[in-house]
């Protein structure tokens, strides 16, 4: 029996066997916990994180898919400062619905293109 955790890791290896993030074209990489949200962009070449955002150091209310829209726009935000206008999307495994999606929704209006 194959645990959810164990799934996720999986699907996860098999997306980064496919995409990277380099300099011209970073990875907005996307972390869910039952209570939080993050996400970073990342130049997977050097290895640093250029932008980040989470509901954690937003303190936001309302609806988990509120909070993960508001930290997409965030994120956007940061990465427009920093100078990047496309990116990759890394899911990490998770489903492309419900809070992943609002994220990336969010930052697709933001000004993201992906």
């Amino acid at each position: 029996m194959v645990t959810k955790k164990a799934r996720r890791l999986k699907i996860k290896t098999r997306i980064r066997s496919r995409i990277s993030g380099t300099a011209e074209r970073p990875r907005l990489s996307v972390f869910r916990s039952n209570k939080q949200i993050y996400a970073q962009v990342i130049d997977d070449q050097t290895g640093k994180t250029l932008a980040s955002a989470s509901s954690l150091k937003l303190d936001l209310k309302g609806t988990k898919k509120e909070i993960a829209a508001k930290v997409g726009e965030n994120v956007a935000k940061a990465a427009n400062e920093a100078g990047i206008k496309t990116v990759v999307f890394d899911r990490s495994g998770y489903l492309f619905h419900g809070r992943i999606k609002e994220l990336a929704d969010a930052a697709r209006k933001a000004g993201l293109n992906f």
